[in-house]
């Protein structure tokens, strides 16, 4: 399970929930549900700063192209992302894979789901405003149902979810102002935050395909996906962008935390929430991202809003809530 909006990562296994851990189960056995008061609290502590830290990435991404080139904020990000994960690695004393093959597909992976998508939505946010790109990334579920359907994953789709599909496709049209001609919207842009939302479904489909029932740890193979990004932005950065001549402090501190907290903490964040209280809870964070985009463009970026942008963002979320549901009793 993974958020485009954070750190989408190769590892091929969903944490198992520790043995009786629930809020429910602890009600077992502490005395009073005091036990159970607290985990309740604290695993919605977590959830509510995971939407706030990936709800805000799409404003860390518009304030750090503010100072420097898309490229570099790109490469800040996955190179923050990586060394926070890597010293975490360290202290909980775990190795980074050590098979030729993996760090081959690794190598795709971080460029699928990490160094393309993170580029495309800084090179997007030059020309449309956070609040859009927050939508386009809503879409990836969407697209992950189109590839079913035209058989490039495993998933079977069925009756409801494809018309999750065109429902959420109708929501973008509707942000985009279809009727109108999509005037007075930047159709690179928006169409470089569509190919961002994109390329994480393709990089999931490569992933379950090549290393699917790994044994390295989920912590190892994103340090070691977010390093291979790190190396490759690192190459591909001084070939189409000079050294930035300057370091203002508030996109740097904006490219800090989008790579530190967005890209490396709240990886081992979503991952607890998966443990603790289920994938379908944790999931719910994706419907909060774009709520929380759009009322920090327009609060602090001063992004204009228009009444089809959140109205096509609610039908974007429901028709991808549609393609992640299931038929009941599976």
């Amino acid at each position: 399970m993974s958020t485009a909006a954070g750190t989408p990562t190769a590892s091929s296994r969903t944490p198992a929930p520790p043995a009786r851990t629930t809020a429910a189960t602890a009600a077992d056995t502490a005395p009073g549900g005091e036990r159970t008061r607290r985990r309740a609290f604290g695993w919605q502590i977590r959830f509510a700063f995971l939407c706030l830290v990936w709800g805000f990435s799409f404003l860390f991404i518009k304030v750090g192209t503010e100072g420097f080139s898309p490229l570099q904020v790109t490469l800040g990000r996955v190179a923050f992302g990586a060394l926070a994960l890597l010293a975490i690695l360290v202290i909980k004393r775990e190795r980074l894979p050590r098979s030729a093959r993996t760090w081959g597909h690794l190598t795709v992976a971080a460029f699928l789901l990490n160094a393309l998508p993170f580029s495309l939505f800084a090179y997007s946010e030059l020309t449309i405003p956070s609040t859009l790109a927050s939508i386009c990334n809503a879409t990836s579920p969407l697209w992950g149902m189109a590839l079913s359907v035209v058989a490039l994953s495993e998933d079977r789709p069925t009756r409801r979810r494809v018309a999750g599909l065109g429902i959420g496709f109708l929501g973008v049209l509707t942000v985009l102002g279809a009727w109108q001609g999509f005037a007075g919207t930047d159709l690179t842009g928006t169409a470089m935050a569509l190919g961002a939302s994109l390329s994480y479904p393709i990089g999931w489909i490569y992933v379950r395909r090549t290393l699917g029932g790994g044994q390295h740890s989920h912590l190892a193979m994103s340090s070691t996906q977010l390093l291979l990004a790190t190396l490759q932005l690192a190459v591909v950065t001084p070939l189409f962008t000079p050294l930035p001549t300057a370091y203002p402090v508030v996109p740097l501190l904006a490219v800090f935390a989008l790579g530190a907290l967005g890209t490396g903490v709240a990886f081992l964040l979503q991952y607890g929430l998966v443990a603790e209280v289920g994938p379908t809870t944790a999931q719910m964070v994706t419907y909060f991202i774009p709520v929380i985009a759009t009322a920090s463009g327009v609060a602090l970026l001063n992004e204009h809003l228009a009444w089809n942008t959140p109205v096509g963002a609610l039908i974007v979320l429901a028709g991808a809530a549609l393609t992640q549901s299931k038929p009941r009793g599976t």
